[in-house]
């Protein structure tokens, strides 16, 4: 199921958007902090026919990695709102990680141009002592992901044999995942191999916005319609605890009535999108078709 490409005007140049599909129904999804719009492509191929999804690579990602900044939240959501206006519709908005976060912000800041909205293991405000050094986490957190950001490759096997052992994939690899880490891939400034196309100085930018998560619990609290919040129990690693954990997606629950959790067996970050149950969930929300049976409570 290959993309076609489409450019979407925004602030500093155009925004890289990949569509799969040609239905009727449209969902516009946003992805994570160092991923890319081909992490979408699993859930893609699980829309039913009428459906079609179109996935921005964000400013500073991907085919959109020489858009200037500033980076942040807010202008995520701005990039967003220009793609839902590009698209008409209204289409579907869902989120994954960062992209939760952009997807909540944006449905709440221009409420028209979405008919629905999905957050996929994000878009809970983080709970931060006070006085924590907001860089220092932020650093801890990211430390992994921006050091592959600063590496060069041999060559696109390298790269593949890099993310091949990811202790999150190793036991689920499969073309799709492929297909992501191998987009992700530009040459290195000096031409002598290759690395990631995600710019750093975007995912700290980024990182520090989700840490402080302006306005994001404001939003939550204005959410209108039932909202999915799908989860995985597992983390960036392939292990427990997800990265929204029981007992805070409890806490917003019992604070939004309007947010649906659903906790997706056996998936860990990455898979509740790339694995075939958890891309079959994802999409079954976005078309309406979610198992409220499988709440996280």
């Amino acid at each position: 199921m290959e993309p076609r490409q489409l450019d979407v005007p925004v602030d500093g140049g155009n925004l890289r958007v990949l569509l799969w599909g040609t239905g009727e129904n449209i969902a516009v999804a946003v992805h994570g902090i160092t991923a890319s719009a081909m992490s979408w492509q699993a859930v893609a191929r699980r829309l039913p026919a009428d459906w079609a999804l179109a996935a921005p690579d964000l400013r500073g990602r991907g085919h959109s990695n020489e858009l200037p900044g500033p980076f942040g939240l807010g202008q995520h959501v701005s990039d967003v709102a220009a793609v839902l206006a590009h698209l008409g519709g209204p289409p579907v908005l869902a989120g994954h990680s960062m992209g939760a976060y952009i997807a909540l912000l944006t449905r709440d800041a221009h409420p028209d141009l979405a008919r629905g909205l999905i957050l996929v293991d994000g878009g809970l405000p983080f709970p931060l002592p006070e006085g924590i050094d907001v860089d220092a986490t932020l650093n801890a957190t990211l430390g992994p992901a921006v050091e592959r950001l600063t590496q060069v490759f041999a060559d696109e096997a390298a790269y593949v044999h890099f993310w091949r052992g990811h202790p999150a994939l190793v036991q689920q690899w499969t073309q799709d995942v492929e297909d992501y880490v191998t987009y992700d891939l530009r040459p290195a400034a000096d031409g002598a191999g290759l690395r990631s196309r995600a710019a750093e100085d975007a995912v700290r930018a980024d990182g520090r916005d989700i840490m402080l998560a302006p306005g994001v619990g404001a939003a939550l609290e204005r959410l209108e319609d039932p909202t999915p919040l799908l989860t995985a129990p597992k983390g960036m690693f392939g292990v427990p605890p997800g990265l929204q954990p029981p007992e805070l997606v409890e806490a917003w629950q019992q604070r939004v009535p309007r947010l649906k959790p659903v906790l997706v067996p056996d998936v860990n970050h990455y898979t509740i999108l790339f694995a075939p149950a958890g891309a079959q969930t994802v999409a079954d929300a976005i078309t309406g078709r979610v198992n409220w049976s499988n709440k996280a409570d």
